[in-house]
């Protein structure tokens, strides 16, 4: 889509007038305020509305970022993180290929990162390729760890979440001045953005605010109980050495906090325990108030049928946390017994994934298991509970384009397909995750799939049913497949399993 726009386009939104700039060839308006500066009297509550400001202000720059723990040197690497100082964390990002056009579909982009990390702003997530081809594209930040999940039964849960529903609001609100059309609205993310995904859908506070959604490697089954919560909550407040009551938590200085929350993630990623790996100590918490109901027990009673979703798993997710530490070398055949038998698996699990993997080491074979019970089951199981609670469209994929990454064991890893999705191949930061010469066919296939379901809300494959099970195999090309590695889902039959944590990468 070609437009002529200013080259310091101009847009007036409720809080006050902005200035954007021209970024390869469409407009972008950085760092713009959705919710009030979350410190103060406010932190650890709930969001309230924008500060308005005089006269016109900047937006050609990312605003400052939320509080979150350090990040090892292993993730930085793969997934730089970007760390704003300021407090006027909870800011959006927009991209719009003309704010004086209308009726352009939006795309609201929720980041990953545990719960703990990330940022809208992030390279990777830059929106200029959707507003390229006709989506206005919006991405934002949340609070992360114990300042946007902690859960104390106090009558505040969910912060994070609530920072979400917050700036949907802000969207439907605002995003007409950039082209937008509040009643096209798409909601996406990967990996705990996918999960935050799929919770909105069950969440009463965010019915109505967008019509599609998408979810990539990332599901609900990691959902805490509130007493599970309140547990993490008390093992948080015992680190720090303060009461585990909100007043207490808010005088603990915000970086110490968030390191403390990181520390706490990697204490459950290393437990000696496999089966505490699909547990996340900060995540949304069925409360009662803000989320009444497990997501997937409120989506098999119909919840968010009115949402189409495209949900779906990369072929190789958990590689991620596997080769680049060298582990996948040191799995033996008695610990991949150990931890298959501890994740649940029946009797005969580990000989069922060997027969579809002729040759495959333990530690490949762990990689194919813990996927699949992490990542591909669970977003599965929400299609399940989609179809239970009646008609629900529902489209499901795996992407299948290995990386040459780490002499190309890396695989179909966890965010291998990011850079596609948003087309930003020529994006340096990308290649240490997807090599110096990514094939554009898999960006135009990704992409152009993603861009067709935000308008259109159909990816041009056919919908998910429990007959057929039809996914979409995305590399250079799709290929529809019912059921692949039916085999496989049928050893997960009657377990909900959940997402994986993974310091380093998730």
């Amino acid at each position: 889509m070609t437009r002529t726009v200013d080259s310091a386009p101009e847009v007036q939104v409720a809080s006050g007038r902005l200035r954007g700039r021209m970024e390869r060839g469409v407009a972008a308006f950085l760092g713009i305020p959705y919710a009030a500066p979350p410190f103060g009297a406010r932190r650890m509550r709930p969001p309230e509305p924008p500060v308005r400001w005089e006269g016109e202000r900047s937006a050609t720059d990312y605003g400052p970022t939320c509080p979150k723990g350090d990040v090892g040197p292993e993730s930085a690497a793969l997934f730089p993180e970007v760390v704003i100082p300021g407090e006027e964390c909870l800011n959006l990002n927009v991209w719009t290929p003309d704010p004086r056009g209308s009726g352009l579909p939006v795309l609201v982009w929720i980041h990953g990162g545990m719960f703990t990390k990330g940022a809208g702003s992030v390279v990777g997530y830059r929106g200029d390729s959707f507003a390229r081809d006709g989506v206005v594209c919006v991405t934002i930040n949340y609070r992360l760890g114990a300042e946007g999940f902690l859960h104390l039964d106090d009558g505040t849960a969910n912060l994070g979440l609530l920072d979400q529903i917050a700036a949907l609001e802000w969207v439907q609100g605002n995003i007409a001045a950039f082209g937008g059309d509040p009643g096209k609205v798409t909601v996406a993310g990967q990996s705990a953005g996918a999960m935050s995904v799929v919770t909105l859908m069950a969440m009463p506070g965010a019915r109505g605010m967008f019509r599609h959604a998408v979810a990539q490697s990332g599901a609900v089954g990691q959902t805490l109980t509130a007493e599970t919560a309140e547990d993490v909550a008390s093992r948080l407040a015992e680190s720090l050495g303060v009461a585990p009551t909100r007043e207490a938590f808010g005088e603990v200085p915000v970086a110490r906090l968030a390191r403390a929350a990181s520390a706490l993630v990697e204490e459950f990623q290393t437990a000696s325990d496999p089966a505490k790996w699909d547990s996340l100590p900060f995540a949304p918490v069925v409360d009662g108030d803000t989320l009444p109901d497990h997501p997937l027990d409120a989506l098999s009673r119909g919840a968010g049928s009115g949402v189409r979703l495209l949900a779906g798993w990369n072929r190789d997710d958990t590689r991620i946390g596997l080769v680049p530490t060298g582990m996948i070398d040191l799995v033996t055949e008695p610990a991949l017994s150990v931890v298959v038998g501890a994740l649940g698996a029946p009797d005969g699990t580990v000989e069922r994934y060997r027969a579809a993997r002729p040759g495959a080491s333990s530690g490949d074979l762990l990689a194919a298991v813990t996927t699949d019970c992490f990542i591909r089951v669970p977003a599965i199981r929400v299609a399940e509970a989609r179809l239970e609670g009646g008609e629900a469209d529902t489209w499901m994929y795996r992407f299948d384009h290995e990386s040459p990454s780490f002499a190309g064991r890396l695989g179909a890893a966890h965010a291998v397909e990011l850079p596609y999705v948003f087309d930003l191949l020529d994006e340096e930061s990308n290649h240490a995750l997807i090599g110096d010469e990514p094939p554009q066919a898999v960006a135009d296939t990704a992409h152009g799939a993603w861009v067709r379901f935000v308008a259109d809300g159909d990816p041009g494959w056919p919908r998910y049913n429990l007959t057929d099970r039809s996914t979409a195999l995305i590399d250079e090309g799709i290929t529809v497949v019912d059921d692949p590695g039916g085999a496989e889902r049928e050893v997960w039959a009657g377990r909900r399993c959940g997402p994986p944590i993974d310091r380093r990468t998730a």
